[in-house]
């Protein structure tokens, strides 16, 4: 069972993550695309914007496919971590804890959740 759980932290994490990839990237799943997210980027000191959406969603991308595939759980996982840092340093750190007030309680929640399979491993169900 411990190999299903790790398996379906992994795809719902990896595929989420994944969606933020492509609204950023593709303006899918009613996301601005890069012209319309750089506009965000910008006004919170990201620069240059688009380079900076870019860089975003392509880790979000990247990192929600190795990690939910398995491929490479540790790299995936650093990468979604590392934009989950980014983003309470740059949105939600000032706001405090509780996302209700627009804090950073959902990113700390990814970065646990992250951290805890990558050190854990991937499962049988995974490319590691």
């Amino acid at each position: 069972m411990l190999d299903l759980g790790l398996l379906l932290i992994r795809l719902v994490i990896g595929l989420l993550m994944i969606g933020h990839g492509c609204k950023k990237l593709f303006g899918w799943f009613g996301g601005e695309g890069i012209q319309g997210a750089a506009g965000f980027f910008e006004a919170i000191g990201l620069r240059p914007g688009a380079t900076m959406v870019i860089c975003a969603g392509l880790a979000e991308l990247l990192g929600g496919v190795l990690f939910a595939s398995g491929l490479s759980v540790v790299a995936g996982a650093v990468l979604l971590i590392l934009t989950m840092i980014v983003a309470i340093v740059k949105v939600h750190g000032s706001k405090g804890l509780w996302s209700v007030n627009g804090g950073f309680e959902y990113n700390l929640v990814m970065i646990a959740s992250l951290l805890g399979v990558a050190l854990a491993g991937g499962g049988a169900y995974s490319f590691m």
